[in-house]
């Protein structure tokens, strides 16, 4: 099962008096683990920055200038997603915005049944209890400290993490396929989702002289010792 966490950052609250996306950062899920597979865009608004918006994202007209404008990003964006499921925290105001941008390319616009709102469910799991990113990371005791100010991708590796614990831990449903290669339904082959192996293995902790005693040790127990008989 693919699924897309994703979060936007932009210039105001509303598309339809002027407001733009300036971010997007996206985390690809298969059977709810991370892939390593991610989307990120910085997006030239075409038009300034308020300062209240500045103040949240840091993202200013200097640095945003020489970025690509949406048309000319919003296909591959629709070509990440695809039909996958898309978990958003407060998915109303992100995907406001991902259809008025789209719409005004004249490219399909997101379902809205495809968004999956982190939000309503932590809502509906503590009702009554703040359900912000920051405070579900408290709640879960995820490490956010990193996140001095908000930036898409990051969010959306936060968010992830904070998914994964509302749906039921990390693992919910453990992994349990049975396959070892899967596609996914963008038509990407996933060999495995497994964690890999480290490529460069870690060196041994053991001293010379340790070894040398443990060898040594192994054999005075003669023939039978566990040790000989696995290596």
């Amino acid at each position: 099962m693919r699924e897309i966490v994703l979060d936007t950052e932009t210039t105001g609250f509303e598309p339809e008096q002027g407001d733009r996306i300036v971010e997007i950062g996206a985390v690809e899920l298969w059977n709810h683990l991370p892939t390593g597979n991610t989307y990120h865009q910085y997006i030239n608004p075409e038009r300034s920055m308020p300062k209240e918006a500045f103040e949240v994202h840091g993202l200013g007209d200097d640095f945003l200038r020489d970025k690509p404008v949406f048309s000319q990003i919003g296909q591959a964006f629709l070509d990440f997603v695809g039909d996958s499921k898309m978990v958003i925290h407060n998915a109303a105001f992100d995907m406001k915005f991902l259809n008025a941008e789209l719409g005004w390319m004249g490219l399909p616009t997101l379902p809205w049944e495809q968004a999956l709102d982190t939000l309503a469910i932590a809502r509906k799991r503590f009702p009554g209890s703040p359900a912000s990113l920051d405070a579900l990371c408290r709640r879960f005791g995820i490490d956010n400290t990193s996140r001095t100010l908000h930036g898409a991708l990051l969010d959306s590796e936060i968010l992830a993490e904070v998914y994964l614990e509302l749906v039921g831990g990390r693992q919910p449903d453990f992994g349990l396929s049975g396959q070892s290669s899967q596609a996914s339904n963008t038509g990407v082959q996933v060999d495995d989702w497994r964690p890999k192996p480290r490529p460069t293995p870690l060196p041994s902790r053991l001293t010379e002289e340790e070894a040398t005693a443990h060898a040594a040790f192994v054999e005075n127990m003669g023939d039978g010792a566990l040790w000989k008989k696995l290596s």
